[in-house]
């Protein structure tokens, strides 16, 4: 999971890629926001895993940004 640092007009997300398949997940709620390739079952996993961290990932984001959460 990773984000760009020149995506600051919105709002907190993650990547998510594998070898041609990427999907984007926002983290305010932990849902899909676009997927290319990923089955559901997969989008599930990654899912799950966004939530169980959201916390973390949503520090990490307003940490790198400098914005409150």
């Amino acid at each position: 999971m990773y984000f760009y640092s020149h995506e600051t007009a919105e709002p907190p997300h993650v990547h998510v890629d594998r070898d041609n398949l990427s999907a984007k997940f926002w983290l305010e709620p932990p849902e899909l926001a676009s997927n290319l390739g990923f089955g559901a079952v997969e989008l599930r996993k990654i899912q799950s895993e966004v939530s169980e961290h959201q916390s973390t990932l949503l520090e990490k984001w307003h940490g790198h940004f400098g914005t409150q959460g």
